[in-house]
């Protein structure tokens, strides 16, 4: 899938990764600037978080959002990346 950078640096996510993601309109993305490659993920509102989360929310305060992740489900190994054959 692709997508092009307006002049204004805008990009459109194209509707089926919205869809997928879960992603609205008016949502934040917060860059991960650190990244080797482009990486946003949604801003959660904490508070609103930490209500859901209930006895555990003091366990969970000042985690970031894959480390939460990774406490509800346990760690994960991600399959290696297939490298694409050069044309």
């Amino acid at each position: 899938m692709k997508a092009t950078i307006t002049s204004k640096g805008q990009v459109t996510i194209p509707g089926g990764i919205r869809d997928r993601l879960g992603l609205k309109a008016g949502q934040i993305l917060e860059f991960d600037e650190t990244a080797p490659f482009l990486k946003a993920h949604r801003v959660i509102d904490r508070e609103k978080a930490l209500s859901v989360l209930g006895s555990k929310s003091k366990e969970l305060a000042g985690k970031t959002v894959e480390e939460w992740v990774t406490w509800l489900r346990g760690p994960i190994e991600l399959p290696p990346k297939k490298r694409r054959s050069s044309r």
